[in-house]
C-alpha cells in the first residue's frame, strides 16, 4: 500500500521523496533509507512497483506521482530506474532523479539490452522461470532468483539472516519487464544523480558508469552489493538529500 506522505515536511519546504523499488524486491528494501530521510524531515512515499512490464509499471507509478503535491525527488533501484525514466518524463513537479544501483535506459533500450553490454552480471545464471497468468488472461513467465544464490548475487554485504529473508520474500518481475523498452526518457530533461555500487553482481559497475556519463549525472561510487539501499542506507539517504538540496533549495 502506498502511504500518503507527511505534510509537515512539505510545509517546511522539503520535497517529497518518491522511492521506486526494482525487481526481486519490494518497498521494504527502502526501509533503512526511509528512516534516515524521515529523521531529516522529508515526506516519503515508497511506491509498490507492479513488476509486470515497463510501460504498465511506468503508467502506475505516474498515476501515483500525479497525486503528490509540491516538488518531488524520485529515487529508484535496479529495474525501478527504467520505470522511473519513463514515468517521470513530463512531470513538472519532479526536480531530480536519483538512480541507485540502477538502470537508466535511452529510448528503445530494455533492461536486458543494457545488461548485455558489459560483462559481470550473474543474474542470468541465477534465474528460475515460472509460468504465470498475465492480466490479459494469457500465459507469461515470471523470474525468480534461486533462493540459495540470492544472497551472493543480490545482497552479498547484507547480514546473512536478512539476505535469506529477502530471498524468500522477493517479488518476481515478468519476463517482459526485462525485455520491454522505454519510449520516454526523463533524464534528458530532469537533472540526475547516480549512485554506483562497485561490487554489484546484478548491474555491472561499468554499465552503471556508462549510463551515468551518458545522462550527465552527478555520480558517487560506494563499495557495496546490488542491495546497497539495504546494506548502506545512510549513504544512500545522504545522496538523495544532496540531490534534493541541489534542486529544490
Amino acid at each position: 500500500m502506498n502511504a500518503t506522505p507527511d505534510a509537515s515536511g512539505q510545509k517546511a519546504g522539503l520535497p517529497t521523496v518518491v522511492l521506486v523499488h526494482g525487481a526481486f524486491a519490494d518497498s521494504s528494501s527502502w526501509n533503512g533509507v526511509i528512516a534516515h530521510l524521515k529523521r531529516r524531515g522529508y515526506p516519503v512515499m515508497a511506491v509498490a512497483n507492479p513488476l509486470r512490464g515497463v510501460q504498465e509499471d511506468a503508467a502506475y507509478v505516474r498515476s501515483v506521482l500525479d497525486t503528490v503535491d509540491g516538488p518531488v525527488v524520485m529515487a529508484a533501484h535496479s529495474y525501478g530506474g527504467a520505470v522511473m525514466t519513463e514515468a517521470a518524463d513530463g512531470a513538472a513537479n519532479v526536480k531530480a532523479l536519483v538512480y541507485v544501483a540502477s538502470i537508466s535506459p535511452d529510448v528503445g533500450e530494455s533492461v536486458l539490452d543494457l545488461t548485455m553490454k558489459y560483462p559481470g552480471s550473474q543474474l542470468g545464471t541465477s534465474i528460475k522461470m515460472v509460468p504465470c497468468r498475465l492480466p490479459d488472461g494469457s500465459t507469461g513467465m515470471e523470474q525468480y532468483i534461486e533462493q540459495d544464490k540470492f544472497p551472493a548475487v543480490f545482497a552479498a554485504d547484507v547480514a546473512p539472516d536478512v539476505a535469506e529473508v529477502m530471498a524468500v520474500t522477493q517479488r518476481p518481475p515478468t519476463e517482459s519487464a526485462q525485455t520491454g523498452s522505454v519510449a520516454k526518457v526523463a533524464w534528458k530533461t530532469i537533472p540526475s544523480w547516480t549512485l554506483i555500487s562497485t561490487r554489484d553482481l546484478g548491474i555491472p559497475p561499468d554499465l552503471q558508469r556508462f549510463m551515468a556519463q551518458r545522462a550527465g549525472s552527478t555520480t558517487v561510487e560506494i563499495e557495496a552489493s546490488h542491495a546497497v539501499a539495504v546494506s548502506q542506507p545512510g549513504p544512500v539517504a545522504d545522496f538523495i538529500d544532496s540531490a534534493a538540496r541541489a534542486t529544490t533549495g
